[in-house]
């Protein structure tokens, strides 16, 4: 499988750009009938398109800041000609102005072929814009929400995961770039808020798999689901007895909505995830299953530092947000399914068992 590799050097360091309606201006924002102005850094990609998508359609003012190395304007193309959303180009490792009633911080790459393709870029996204996205929250007075990640934890020794485990991560090896990036950034965000009074929350996200998920980007759904709609065999790392918990991404945008909308006083971190627990193994028998696909088997080394498990620990969330995940794998897999039968072009798929 050949993997997509954006380039990192095509954009301007000096400019900010905005587009809406497929123009390029500048241009501030201003509040309307009350609503919410709202602030989605990384929100063209695969999450942040979903988030801006739901706060649109909740009637909120959505500005998506986005440097377009794994996002897409592609994926904001529904809501480009929306008088309240804007997209700005523009990379988080600078400082950027704006007046906001509420931060989602979600601007970094998360797959690791995207994220160990340039590992300092990498971590300076997560500290430097952290630290960007902070300091505007302090100037603005803004609630600011960090989207961390499971990584945190990196190979756990406590199953299933609670928000209290410190984590068991390599702090020099390949994935260190994206886990202590984010491990760094809750820092930031906790130091922020004892000295600085900022509001603060901390999610951390669990696997999560959806539409807009890149076909080639190597996480394992959508690897999955792509291979076995090309009826080509299918590449399980290890032994496939490694476990992971898949959470659909509807599930997730309203776990994050909630948490943002919680009382000052609740800042995190809490754990948005599935706790229902599957090997790779049986995620790719499922696929296949639910594909119609031939697909074989094939096994390549386990990467180094792939966590062996993980699962979260939902007890806070069901308490403090009143979440908990609707959206179960099988199904969550079938809409996957349908969703990469319409963007993979030239290709033939198969569909129980027969090609179409």
């Amino acid at each position: 499988m050949k993997y997509f590799i954006p380039n990192l050097h095509n954009l301007p360091k000096s400019a900010t750009f905005v587009i809406n309606k497929n123009k390029y201006r500048y241009s501030k924002h201003y509040k309307i009938n009350g609503m919410k102005k709202i602030l989605v850094s990384g929100g063209a990609g695969f999450i942040g398109s979903h988030l801006c998508t739901r706060l649109i359609n909740d009637g909120h003012q959505v500005q998506c800041l986005d440097n377009l190395f794994t996002g897409s304007k592609k994926n904001i193309a529904h809501l480009m000609g929306n008088p309240r959303f804007e997209f700005v180009l523009h990379d988080v490792e600078n400082p950027y102005e704006t007046e906001v009633d509420e931060i989602y911080n979600l601007a970094c790459p998360a797959s690791p072929i995207h994220y160990q393709y340039d590992a300092i870029k990498t971590i300076k996204t997560s500290v430097m814009g952290a630290i960007n996205m902070l300091g505007l929250a302090k100037r603005t007075k803004a609630k600011i929400l960090q989207a961390s990640t499971s990584e945190v934890y990196g190979d756990p020794v406590i199953h299933p995961q609670v928000e209290s485990y410190w984590g068991n991560v390599n702090p020099i090896g390949i994935r260190s770039c994206y886990d202590e990036g984010k491990r760094c950034a809750e820092t930031l965000f906790m130091d922020y808020y004892r000295q600085n009074g900022i509001r603060i929350k901390i999610i951390r996200i669990f696997n999560t798999y959806g539409p807009r998920m890149l076909s080639n980007d190597g996480r394992v759904v959508s690897n999955f689901v792509v291979q076995a709609l090309q009826n080509h065999d299918i590449t399980i790392y290890g032994s496939g007895n490694q476990t992971r918990s898949f959470q659909y991404i509807d599930d997730l945008i309203e776990g994050m909505v909630r948490m943002m909308n919680t009382e000052d006083d609740f800042i995190g971190p809490v754990n948005l995830g599935n706790p229902n627990e599957f090997s790779i193994l049986e995620l790719a028998e499922k696929i296949i299953k639910l594909s119609g696909s031939k697909s074989k088997l094939i096994f390549e080394p386990l990467p180094h530092d792939d966590p062996k498990q993980r699962q979260p620990d939902i007890t806070l969330a069901k308490e403090k947000l009143n979440w908990k995940p609707t959206i179960e794998l099988d199904e969550g897999l079938q809409y996957m399914v349908e969703y990469f039968k319409e963007i993979i072009p030239g290709k033939q798929y198969l569909y129980n068992g027969q090609t179409m």
